[in-house]
């Protein structure tokens, strides 16, 4: 278990891409989402798609057209769902094994404090800033793209799998950031929690901000330039309120909330 636990983001990453492929491979065998009643009529070659009711459930998937009169063809082979269930399963496992673990990380007790001393606190702040900006910038924007791509070949279950892996991914990145740029003295559970809630703290205001514009979540030109500015700002605020605190800090304070 032991093991487990030291490889729990790899466990949750290869989770996230197999819960990703596992959605594109269901959404390619249902029905066109298009006009689902002409794919039934075509694949069955029926003359027409009128009166066709299409049934169709993505857990476990299964898709089936209605001709009418008790004419009930299955879209997706009983033999196919059965399969594709299975694997769910095993992959739901393995991603909430991982999730589990690297969640537990947060809440770890850790004493060890990274000194301060012979640090240059405002080179190390530029640098944050800096790498933090064009990081999320290119981040955001290939995460805009690649959930375009999500959402087409699985629908809405392709979409809620990404918006997953845009939490997770953006926690990773900020909590990196953190631990290698981040504000000092600072224990090594305080920068994780720190650094995952300036990653999710900008992924939630890019999310609000470009959903308010009228349009899909991220889907602006300037979604990524604006999720750079977030972290620069939430970045800014969490300095200052660790200088603030560092002459009296204690025990207690270190264990407190990271932003």
């Amino acid at each position: 278990m032991d093991r487990v636990r030291r490889r729990a983001g790899w466990l949750l990453t290869v989770g996230l891409l197999a819960l990703t492929g596992w959605t594109t491979v269901v959404g390619f065998l249902m029905p066109n989402w298009f006009d689902a009643t002409e794919d039934c009529a075509r694949t069955f070659e029926r003359p027409d798609s009128h009166g066709i009711r299409v049934v169709t459930h993505w857990f476990p998937p299964t898709a089936s057209c209605d001709f009418g009169g008790g004419d009930v063809r299955h879209f997706i082979s009983p033999a196919t769902t059965v399969l594709l269930t299975v694997a769910m399963v095993l992959i739901a496992a393995a991603t909430g094994t991982g999730l589990y673990f690297a969640v537990r990380r947060f809440f770890e007790p850790d004493d060890v404090v990274r000194s301060a001393e012979g640090v240059d606190l405002k080179a190390r702040l530029v640098a944050q800033l800096s790498s933090g900006a064009v990081i999320f910038v290119l981040a955001i924007a290939a995460y805009t793209g690649a959930s375009a791509f999500a959402i087409i070949l699985g629908g809405a279950s392709g979409g809620a799998v990404f918006g997953l892996a845009g939490l997770i991914m953006v926690a990773g990145l900020g909590a990196g950031l953190d631990r290698q740029v981040g504000p000092l003295p600072s224990t090594p559970l305080e920068s994780r929690r720190r650094g995952a809630a300036a990653g999710l703290i900008t992924f939630a205001a890019t999310f609000l901000a470009t959903a308010a514009a009228g349009r899909m979540p991220f889907f602006r030109i300037w979604a990524a330039p604006l999720g750079a500015v977030i972290y620069v700002v939430v970045v800014l605020v969490q300095w200052s309120r660790h200088r603030a605190a560092a002459p009296g800090r204690t025990e207690r304070d270190r264990s407190s909330s990271p932003v």
